[in-house]
């Protein structure tokens, strides 16, 4: 697939296969709080898209951003980073 310009990455862990060519990523950060300077984990869900329905629950994956391809997904599966144990 040819690319265009920079698309945002991100690594996250499948939660849901259940959908067909679609997968959920949650992605965790970091977040500094503001008053007592602790970090706190935050997170997001993203729906992707799984061409070859590959990904299992709970491995790591590489997603990247593209054109709205349904309602809800906006991302595309790019590789498996790790498959789940």
């Amino acid at each position: 697939m040819e690319q265009r310009g920079n698309k945002n990455t991100i690594k996250g862990v499948v939660v849901s296969n259940k959908m067909d060519k679609t997968i959920v990523v949650r992605a965790e950060r970091l977040v500094k709080h503001a008053v007592f300077h602790k970090y706190i984990k935050r997170y997001v869900k993203y729906k992707a898209h799984d061409e070859q329905n590959s990904c299992q629950i709970g491995d790591k994956v590489l997603i990247i951003e593209s054109r709205p391809l349904s309602r809800d997904k906006r991302w595309r599966m790019l590789k498996i980073l790790g498959k789940a144990k």
